[in-house]
Formats: structure tokens, C-alpha cells, sequence
């Protein structure tokens, strides 16, 4: 911390390799013994020693740098004082159209409440703290989830917000005591999600690596199983963080295309088990699981069975363009015993994930372009005072409002309608928004990247958020349903709710 008051001619004289000062916004910072570990090497250092390095810093570098190296500054400019505004865990971004309208002081929405307020604080501070630097760690070195982290968000009741509103929240208290269970409705759920989200978004294989198993396959779990003691077991054991659930659905031979599954469950003579032969390829978090809520083909059609990991049963590492923290895997069912009181019904929750994920993931995108082109001087100017970079960022804070607009518009409508209405009437319009979000996301990558430039492209420093969002976003394009499948669902439940007259 500062603790003497210097002027800059005092600075000036500390410009050799003896004593070597430099100031960064009004604060004075000692680095001659820190010259030979800059990762940008010595001369870097020694060009602005004894200077105000300010512009030159923040033309390179981000304000975490700073934070980073705290222990270097040796005072502050006598008479001045700090210009640039520390983010501080916890914090709002005060970058327009960093947040959410409704996150925005003079904005107002219909649809959040004071303990939506209350949960996204709570949430907000947990990320900043607990999440951020662990999925950092874990993608860059492709390490999967700590157990730790786990108990923790166990223990917080987050493992219980991914899954969503039902009887599972009642009596669970929510980051420690912020809301309970009973309370968390849909613009709750959307709320935890975007969260979880903005803390993870550069780190794209930590993100679906970050439980993403769980939130689409243990709903289907809690919605059909057949025997309410075995229910209650599956469910208590993966929300305390025991054990690990992931949905085993897309075959090399079919993705999209679910009616082409071809692993089979075939009951025993006995009537008492069902016997799994099969592959499933591309399943999140398969690696680490105990369960895989999987889809097969029984005499009746398709099914869908909770298998244990056991004899038979072997998953194998997939290498994908995103960090291996995802637990992206390969199965293996060569003649897997499963009791027949396994059978589930299947529910589609992914989506909804994808979605939150994907636009709140987009805003951060638009956020980083901001401020970089504000900060950023090319030719003698900020970026922003180019027009042609200033319609790019209008493109991009359109699509993130249209889309968070939405987003929410849907989130509303399911909060006034039971589950089968849910299904009858938003499926379509879901598709959509999911169809137009990823397009969305391919425009707002792809404007990204230009305005970075190379450090777009450059997976640490400035860039990473948008090098790691350009490379990842096609997953959301595909997972969860294709764009293109998704959106020609939208138009035919359109076209099939059509009025027989004529125009």
C-alpha cells in the first residue's frame, strides 16, 4: 500500500538500473528488483523509468495487472489522487451495457424482485471469490473440478439452483440464509446461472465442467423416477457433492437426430434388469460421474435408464477445441446389468442453460470491447473515436439486448405455466431465441476478434476473454440441439398453430 507522498520530479531521478520508479495512475511504483521477472521483458521497463507510464500501461495491459503487483507501490504523487476505479469482488460493472438493464440504476424491470437483488449480490461475491480463479486455474492446466469447490456450492445450496425451481429447494437455505428454497422461482434460477456464468466465461471447458452434467440429467431424476426413497437417494447424494450425475444422450451416430440412438436395453428373461450394449460420444463431465441418465432403445422405443458406473461400463477422454476441464468423454455399455427400476421419463432442461449461458457470455464479450476500445489508442486516438469500430460495438449491445429481453420474456411465461404447458407452447419459441442467441454470438466473436486484433486471437493477457469466446461458442451452437434444428422447430409449431382461412 501507498505510504509516502512523492513528486514527480523525485520519480524522474529513479531511472537507472540502481533505482527504477514509474508511475501509474498518480501511484509510484518501485520495480527495479521486479525488471528481470516482466514477462515483456527488461527494456519494456526501462523505456518509461522515472515516467508516467499510465497510457502506455493500460494500452497494454488490464487493471488486474495492477492488483496483481500491489506490493510494488512505494507511494502516490503528492497533490493527486487515482483516476481509474478498481473492481473490487463483488462489484457491478459501471461499463454500459456491462450489466443487464435490470442491474442498472436507472433502469427498472417488472420482473425482479428485492430478493433477486438479494441472490445475484450474494451470487456475484461467491463467483468473484470462490469460482473465478479456480476455473482460470483449471482451464488453463485442464484439471477438473476440485472437490472442494464442489462442497462449497453444495453447502451455499448452488448445486441445488442449478437445477431449478421444485420441491427439491423446500428447507434449503440459500447462500447462507440470502433467500430459502421455497422462495427461488425461474428469474431466481436465470439470476444463478448468468452468475455462474460471467465468472466462467473465459473459461469456456471449466464452465460445462463446472457441474453442467448434473443441471441436465438429475431433473430428469427428480421428475420421473418411479420409486420416491430411490429418488430422494440419487438426488441427496448428487447435491451434497457425493456423488456425480451426467446425461448420456448423443451417439456418433446421433446427435440432433435422437430417434437414430442405437444403444440398446434389453430385459432379461426375468423381467428384472435391463442388459446396455452401446457407445455414447461428446458427454460433459462422463470422465468423473457415478450415474449417466442415458437414452436407449428398449422393445418399446426409446427409453431413458439411470445406469451406474460399474462392471461393463468405461469412459475414455474426448480432446476437443475447448480446455479438458469439460470432462468431454467417450462410453463405453458392453453388457451393463441395470435394474429395470432405473426407467426414467426425460425432461429437456438443457436448453435453458445453453441460453442463459451463451447471451450472458455474449455481454461480457460486448463489456471487454468497450473498454478496450475506450482504453485502447491507435494513430493518435481512442479505438472508440473510430466510427467504424463504434457501429460494431452497436451491433454487438443490440444483440445482447435483444436477446436478454427475450431471454426474460420466456423466463415470465414459464413462471405462470406448469411444466406440460411449458412444453406445449414455449418449445418453439425457446428454439428460436436459442437459434438466433448463437448467431448472435458468431456475430458478436466475430466482431470481437477485429477489434482486438491480434490479442483476439492470444489466449492470456488483454484478449482471453475473446480469444476463449470465439474458439468456444460453436459449442453452443451445437450442444443441446443445432441451431438449425432448434429454429425449424420454432417455425413449424408456428406454422401448425396456423388459422385455416385465408389471407
Amino acid at each position: 500500500m501507498p505510504h509516502q507522498s512523492l513528486t514527480r520530479a523525485s520519480v524522474a531521478k529513479n531511472n537507472n538500473e540502481d533505482s527504477l520508479w514509474l508511475i501509474i495512475d498518480s501511484k509510484v511504483y518501485d520495480v527495479t528488483e521486479f525488471v528481470e521477472a516482466h514477462p515483456g521483458g527488461e527494456s519494456v521497463l526501462k523505456q518509461v523509468g522515472g515516467q508516467d507510464a499510465t497510457e502506455a500501461f493500460y494500452n497494454l495491459h488490464k487493471q488486474e495487472v495492477l492488483q496483481k503487483y500491489s506490493s510494488l507501490v512505494i507511494g502516490t504523487i503528492e497533490g493527486e489522487k487515482s483516476q481509474v476505479i478498481e473492481h473490487k469482488p463483488g462489484d457491478l460493472s459501471i461499463v454500459p451495457y456491462g450489466e443487464p438493464t435490470w442491474l442498472t440504476p436507472q433502469f427498472k424491470s417488472p420482473y425482479y424482485k428485492d430478493s433477486h437483488r438479494r441472490l445475484q449480490k450474494a451470487l456475484r461475491l461467491f463467483t468473484d471469490i470462490e469460482l473465478a480463479p479456480v476455473a482460470q486455474e483449471c482451464e488453463r492446466t485442464g484439471k477438473y473440478i476440485p472437490q472442494d469447490l464442489i462442497d462449497k456450492m453444495s453447502k451455499a445450496g448452488i448445486l441445488h439452483m442449478r437445477i431449478g425451481p421444485g420441491k427439491h429447494m423446500h428447507g434449503v437455505s440459500l447462500m447462507d440464509g440470502v433467500i430459502n428454497g421455497e422462495e427461488f422461482d425461474y428469474f431466481h434460477d436465470l439470476v444463478a446461472t448468468q452468475e455462474m456464468v460471467r465468472a466462467t466465461a473465459s473459461a469456456r471447458g471449466f464452465q460445462d465442467g463446472n457441474m453442467a452434467g448434473m443441471t441436465i440429467s438429475l431433473t430428469a431424476v427428480i421428475q420421473f423416477a418411479n420409486d420416491e426413497t430411490w429418488k430422494n437417494k440419487i438426488a441427496e447424494e448428487v447435491l451434497s457433492g457425493k456423488k456425480k450425475i451426467c446425461l448420456a444422450i448423443t451417439e456418433a451416430f446421433a446427435g440432433s437426430d435422437v430417434a437414430g440412438i442405437r444403444t440398446t436395453a434389453v430385459k432379461t428373461p426375468d423381467g428384472k434388469h435391463y442388459i446396455v450394449n452401446g457407445t455414447k460420444k461428446w458427454i460433459t463431465n462422463g470422465v468423473w460421474c457415478d450415474y449417466f441418465v442415458t437414452g436407449v432403445k428398449t422393445d418399446k422405443g426409446l427409453s431413458v435408464i439411470l445406469i451406474e458406473r460399474g462392471e461393463g461400463l468405461e469412459t475414455t477422454p474426448i480432446k476437443t477445441s475447448y480446455s479438458p476441464a469439460a470432462g468431454t468423454t467417450f462410453i463405453t455399455f458392453d453388457n451393463v446389468k441395470v435394474p429395470v427400476e432405473n426407467l426414467l421419463g426425460a425432461e429437456n432442461k438443457g436448453i435453458n442453460i445453453i441460453l442463459s449461458a451463451v447471451i450472458r457470455a455474449s455481454r461480457l464479450v460486448t463489456e471487454e470491447c468497450l473498454k478496450w476500445s475506450n482504453q485502447r489508442v491507435v494513430f493518435g486516438k481512442k479505438l472508440s473515436d473510430q466510427p467504424v469500430i463504434r457501429q460494431k460495438l452497436a451491433k454487438m449491445i443490440a444483440h445482447c439486448e435483444a436477446n436478454q429481453a427475450w431471454l426474460e420474456n420466456i423466463t415470465y411465461q414459464m413462471t405462470l405455466m406448469p411444466y406440460k404447458q411449458q412444453s406445449t407452447h414455449l418449445a418453439g419459441p425457446i428454439g428460436l431465441l436459442k437459434m438466433f442467441a448463437t448467431r448472435s454470438a458468431h456475430e458478436i466473436a466475430d466482431e470481437a476478434v477485429q477489434i482486438f486484433g491480434g490479442r483476439g486471437l492470444t489466449q492470456t493477457g488483454m484478449g482471453r476473454t475473446i480469444e476463449s469466446f470465439h474458439r468456444t461458442y460453436k459449442f453452443d451452437a451445437i450442444l443441446g440441439g443445432a441451431e438449425e434444428v432448434l429454429g425449424d422447430l420454432g417455425v413449424r409449431q408456428a406454422l401448425k398453430n396456423m388459422p385455416k382461412s385465408m389471407l
